[in-house]
């Protein structure tokens, strides 16, 4: 707890010391075995400001993946704990607070963390900053979990031998034996109590090859990945599924496939068992039915290119040669060609960077500009275009961000649309731009339907549109994929938050040139 204190000391007087005195403390802190943040509370959400090596290493996370979001994002959805109500009313009274909080990881393990805040004030006493000191305590946790375990075990012996035969008869061979997917039922210590007949034929094996047997060992081994191995040994201990986790493997006996695992705690009767449910799908065709497409995407949005450039000179120069006395139908028409020629241009425009960014040839010109004003010009275009919306503008950074300009407006564009495009019963839009740290935080609120937590995951994958939003509204699901992925090549995050029916807010981060 000293220890703690004393991180908490220093990174207080940084806030307010000389700037030697807070490079020094800065190194200080980096050093630090203990993960150390720092946060802006005179800031909408409390932005994280400042984070040491420590807790880049702890959470996963880089530098510019954490900075500008709240600390609650490392408990992605396990929401539900106590411990964030509490951390929630200490900050709203300015208080300290210790708690041991479940935390995942970028790449979605989960760590327990020790934690400890304690706010700065001023010298008028109001609180400006929060410090965060944590620490990663998930062996102590296991430890703690295999006691209770090998307890809950001895005391419950005799009752759980019994009732596992009548699950096993009832549940496993009833229901698993009829499902048309691959499954198989492990135990605590991941050897495979019960295959289907779909597994067994689709991968060519006999009972005797697969029952009794650790899933690793399986095969050619083919299923011993490290990575997947942490995350199904964190199923048991916490509930949470391991989802769409891809094996691109030789298989004995069916070659080369590709593998879609899915794995869940077994729930009977409202009870989690000590079981795990694995399906696998082969999803080897639909790999190459979309390179297929990814293929023919490019070879045809490059074909088409020529063509409509011609066909928009040609059009152009009929505007110009027109007669000043031109029959209106004339003028009006050869206003629409041009109009749904601009219409597929930019859709083969949105076609071409999607085919760029994913052979990796995507161009950035750098040049430094202001992104303050370049906010400001986007907007203005928009509500030209559709002037019945209201975008409301807060916030300056009077920042100068080193990137492409046309490609970052290009993403605000696409995000401005996409706001209106999905409120058809709002008129107003809210954008909000805000210095955090050395990076510039932009964000757009819509009020409209809002996105439900799967399509979350999967927003700004290529061609990935929302099932409830596909017949009501066109598109192809490219524009958000290239905006994150513009984002991404200028070192910088977009990311998403929203609750169906109650609007999205999407955000992004770029950083600032140092001058």
């Amino acid at each position: 707890m000293e220890e703690k204190n004393t991180y908490i000391d220093k990174s207080k007087h940084t806030i307010y010391n000389s700037s030697d005195d807070l490079d020094l403390y800065l190194k200080a802190l980096n050093s630090a075995y203990s993960g150390i943040i720092i946060t802006d509370n005179m800031q909408h959400d409390n932005p994280i400001i400042y984070c040491n090596k420590a807790f880049e290493t702890i959470s996963g996370y880089s530098h510019n993946e954490i900075i500008g979001h709240n600390c609650r994002f490392l408990q992605a959805q396990d929401r539900s704990q106590h411990q964030r109500q509490l951390l929630k009313e200490s900050i709203q009274r300015g208080e300290e607070c210790k708690v041991e909080i479940r935390n995942y990881r970028k790449d979605g393990t989960l760590f327990w963390n020790e934690l400890f805040i304690s706010p700065v004030k001023n010298e008028a006493g109001q609180v400006t900053h929060f410090i965060g000191v944590q620490n990663d305590i998930t062996a102590r946790k296991k430890a703690e979990y295999d006691l209770r375990e090998e307890k809950a075990h001895v005391e419950l012996k005799i009752q759980e031998r019994t009732k596992e035969l009548q699950e096993k008869e009832i549940f496993l061979s009833s229901i698993i034996e009829t499902v048309r997917e691959s499954l198989l039922v492990l135990d605590a210590n991941y050897i495979v109590l019960s295959a289907n007949k779909h597994f067994l034929n689709s991968f060519k094996v006999s009972s005797e090859e697969t029952l009794g047997k650790p899933l690793f060992e399986l095969g050619m081994q083919q299923w011993n990945i490290n990575s997947l191995k942490e995350l199904l040994t964190q199923i048991l201990p916490t509930n949470n599924p391991v989802i769409d986790y891809e094996v691109d493997n030789v298989f004995p006996h069916i070659g080369r496939k590709v593998m879609l695992l899915n794995a869940y705690r077994i729930e009977f009767e409202g009870h989690y068992k000590d079981r795990i449910l694995i399906a696998f799908e082969d999803i080897t065709e639909k790999k190459e039915q979309d390179q297929r497409k990814d293929d023919f995407l490019s070879i045809a949005s490059h074909e088409l290119k020529t063509p409509l450039t011609t066909i928009k000179g040609l059009v152009q120069i009929l505007q110009r040669m027109s007669p000043d006395h031109s029959n209106d139908k004339f003028v009006s028409t050869l206003d629409k060609m041009s109009a749904y020629v601009d219409r597929l241009n930019l859709l083969i425009t949105k076609l071409l960077d999607t085919s760029k960014i994913q052979s990796g040839h995507i161009e950035l010109h750098m040049e430094p500009f202001n992104i303050d004003q370049t906010i400001r010009e986007a907007i203005e275009n928009i509500t030209l275009a559709v002037p019945g919306y209201e975008i409301q503008l807060s916030g300056t950074t009077g920042a100068i961000v080193q990137g492409d300009e046309l490609q970052i407006i290009q993403v605000l564009n696409n995000l401005l649309s996409n706001a209106i495009k999905y409120s058809p019963d709002s008129n107003k839009v809210e954008v909000s731009m805000h210095k955090v740290a050395n990076f510039v935080k932009i964000s757009i609120r819509d009020y409209g339907m809002g996105i439900n937590y799967q399509d979350r995951l999967k927003i700004f994958e290529r061609f990935f549109r929302a099932s409830h939003i596909q017949k009501k509204f066109p598109g192809l699901g490219i524009g958000l994929y290239v905006s994150h992925e513009i984002i991404a090549n200028h070192n910088g995050t977009l990311w998403v938050e929203s609750e169906p029916g109650e609007g999205a807010t999407f955000n992004f981060t770029l950083p600032i040139t140092n001058k």
